[in-house]
């Protein structure tokens, strides 16, 4: 049960730490100074909303999202949700495919050089399924989180930072509702990919209860590292790189591969979502219909990555709102209705 647990609870973290949220542009867009309150709320919704999405999936058996969303957002509004879910899964692995070009540039190589790895491993994971997936996330998640707080923890250290200082000053609370219901909407369809795979409610309370707790702690330490550097991050694409350049270049390299990674987990959920909800209107092999849709999204990868990040996320995050009014009204709802 632990160990399932554990393999959602790294699948729910790798799906919302991508590109936006590990560079640290994405709490940066939304965050920033007297946001604390914020943060802790911002855990205390995605628990609540975890909980709430695993167990109708668990309940459905569920393999794709659209019965998931059909009972979360109503019948009338699924049909409007499930074209939102699908254009922003496709917009947002738009993003992690260009943060894997931007990432690239750190090390001095073509943006199109980071974008062709990252397309090539995409299709090389969904040879091997559903399950490719779940192994990769077992294996680098915990590195990921391990060394991203390290980093962290060491920069708060070395500046003396203060992480509760200013905690009386907390006008930036509201920014926590269109936080979450951002990185809820993506989890709707890649919980609701693996709802069959589920198999206890047990497994469902560790791994809501832990993503959130794990995710509002990152969240924390890394806003207020971001504070402290807040006059650089105009020259950063990504700000995670303003905290490692106080430091020795191995860590920077480690860092970025992590950050890599991240980016590569969080697409490769994406691709998920896509290709379980439209895959029955298809008939070829999984990997070449993943392969078609990352060669649609070369185009978009243009644009850029910090503006694909600063235009879509708040956009996003206001708009899925309603979903997220849902998701936390619905044990209301369905005690309710039985």
């Amino acid at each position: 049960m632990l160990r399932a647990a554990m393999k959602w609870m790294f699948l729910i973290i790798g799906t919302t730490i991508g590109a936006g949220y590990a560079s640290g542009r994405e709490l940066w867009e939304f965050f920033g100074h007297e946001s604390g309150l914020a943060i802790v709320l911002f855990a205390i919704f995605f628990s609540i909303s975890i909980h709430v999405i695993m167990s109708v999936s668990y309940r459905y058996q569920s393999t794709q999202y659209r019965p998931v969303l059909k009972e979360i957002v109503g019948a009338r509004l699924s049909s409007i949700y499930d074209a939102m879910i699908f254009i922003y899964l496709y917009t947002t692995t738009v993003v992690m495919i260009s943060g894997s070009g931007a990432t690239g540039q750190a090390f001095n190589l073509s943006y199109w050089w980071g974008i062709g790895i990252m397309v090539v491993v995409l299709i090389i994971l969904f040879a091997k399924g559903i399950n490719g997936l779940l192994s990769v996330n077992e294996i680098i998640l915990p590195i990921l989180l391990v060394g991203l707080v390290f980093v962290l923890l060491r920069f708060i250290f070395d500046q003396d930072l203060q992480l509760f200082s200013h905690w009386h000053e907390q006008r930036n609370w509201m920014s926590a509702f269109p936080f979450t219901a951002l990185n809820i909407l993506p989890l709707i369809a890649v919980i609701g990919a693996i709802g069959n795979k589920i198999s206890s409610k047990q497994e469902i309370w560790i791994a809501s209860i832990g993503s959130g707790l794990i995710l509002g702690i990152i969240s924390y330490l890394y806003n207020n590292s971001l504070i402290q550097i807040a006059d650089e991050l105009l020259v950063y694409e990504i700000p995670l790189f303003a905290i490692l350049k106080h430091y020795s270049v191995n860590m920077l390299i480690f860092m970025s591969f992590m950050l890599w990674f991240a980016i590569f987990t969080t697409a490769a959920a994406g691709v998920l979502g896509i290709v379980t909800r439209i895959k029955s209107y298809f008939r070829m092999p999984l990997w070449l219909l993943v392969t078609l849709i990352l060669v649609s999204m070369l185009p978009l990868t243009l644009v850029g990555f910090s503006n694909l990040i600063g235009y879509t996320y708040p956009l996003y995050g206001v708009l899925n709102l309603y979903v997220l009014t849902r998701l936390l009204l619905f044990p209301v709802f369905d005690r309710r209705k039985n």
